[in-house]
C-alpha cells in the first residue's frame, strides 16, 4: 500500500478515536463538529424545513427565538419532510408545533399534545390563539398527561419529538416509562423518537429538573432505551461547552441567557423488528 495512502487512513482514524474520547457533555471536538455537519448537508433531500422557517408569515417573536432555537438544523436532523404524520409532547406555546404543521403540510397530520398543568400555568391563551391560524388547520390538539400523551387511534407516526419538555416530565410528576412505550407503540418500525434538552453536568442526574430546569443526558438516554428504543445519532449543534450549567434555563427565568444553555439532541429509533410494548396499569 502507498505510504501516503496509509498516513492518511491513520490520521483518519486518530481524528476519529479522539472525536469519540470528548463526547463528554462538554462539546465535541472540532472532527465530531466536522463530521455532524457532513452528515447534516448530504440529508438535505427537499427544502421543506427551510421553506418552513423562512416562511414570511411567521411572528417576530418567533424569528427571534430562532437564533437560539436553530430549528432548522434540529428539525431537519430528525428527518422531518413533508406529508409525514408526527407528534410534538409539551407543545408548549406552539412555538415547533407551528414549524411541523408547515412542513409536513396538507397531506400531513401533526398531533400537539399539551398536559393540563402547562396549559394552567402559562400555555392556555397564546396556545389557542396559535391554533387559530390557518397553517395549521392540520393540527390535531390533545389536552392529555404526559404520561398518557396520544389516543389509542394514533398508530404508525413517522415521528415524535419533544423540545426541552422532558425535564419537566419529572416534576411533573410523570410515569415516564408509560410515556416512553405510549411513543413506541404510536411510532411505525423505523420512526424517531427525538428529544432536546438543557444538561446538567454528568453525575447530577434528575436533581436540577426543577431548580435549573436541567436533566442529566444519560438518565434521559438510559430511560428511553428501556422501552426499547435505539440511539442512533446525536446532533451537536446545540452544544455550548462555555455554558456553566449552574443557571435556571426556564425561558422565564433564563433572561439574556435564553437559548445559551448546553443542550443535548438524541435521535431514537424503533427497531424495524419491534413489537408493541405493554403499558403498565
Amino acid at each position: 500500500m502507498n505510504a501516503r495512502i496509509v498516513v492518511g487512513l491513520f490520521c483518519s482514524l486518530l481524528i476519529a478515536g479522539c472525536a469519540a474520547s470528548r463526547n463528554d457533555g462538554k462539546g465535541p471536538s472540532w472532527a465530531a463538529r466536522h463530521q455532524r455537519s457532513a452528515t447534516a448537508e448530504s440529508d438535505m433531500a427537499s427544502d421543506d424545513v427551510s421553506t418552513a422557517v423562512n416562511a414570511p408569515d411567521r411572528s417576530n417573536e418567533d424569528r427571534a427565538l430562532d437564533v437560539g432555537r436553530l430549528p432548522e438544523e434540529t428539525l431537519r436532523f430528525f428527518g422531518v419532510t413533508a406529508g409525514m404524520h408526527v407528534a410534538e409532547l409539551g407543545a408548549g406555546t406552539g412555538y415547533t408545533t407551528e414549524l411541523l404543521a408547515r412542513i409536513v403540510g396538507p397531506t400531513g397530520v401533526v398531533y400537539a399534545q399539551n398536559a393540563p398543568q402547562i396549559l394552567e400555568a402559562f400555555a392556555a391563551q397564546p396556545w389557542a390563539e396559535r391554533l387559530a391560524k390557518p397553517v395549521l388547520k392540520n393540527v390535531v390538539r390533545l389536552d392529555r398527561d404526559f404520561d398518557d400523551p396520544l389516543p389509542p387511534e394514533v398508530v404508525d407516526l413517522d415521528a415524535v419529538i419533544i423540545v426541552l419538555f422532558y425535564h419537566d416530565t419529572v416534576w411533573l410528576d410523570a410515569d415516564r416509562e408509560r410515556m416512553n412505550r405510549a411513543v413506541y407503540n404510536a411510532l411505525k418500525p423505523g420512526g424517531v423518537y427525538g428529544i432536546v434538552d438543557h444538561s446538567s453536568w454528568p453525575g447530577r442526574g434528575m436533581s436540577e429538573v426543577r431548580t435549573l430546569h436541567r436533566i442529566e443526558e444519560r438518565v434521559v438516554r438510559d430511560e428511553v432505551e428501556s422501552v426499547g428504543f435505539e440511539l442512533v445519532d446525536q446532533g451537536f449543534f446545540l452544544r455550548n461547552p462555555d455554558d456553566a450549567r449552574d443557571w435556571n434555563a426556564s425561558p422565564r427565568e433564563a433572561g439574556e441567557l435564553r437559548g445559551t444553555s448546553d443542550r443535548f439532541v438524541l435521535k431514537f429509533l424503533k427497531p424495524d423488528s419491534s413489537m408493541p410494548v405493554e403499558l403498565s396499569e
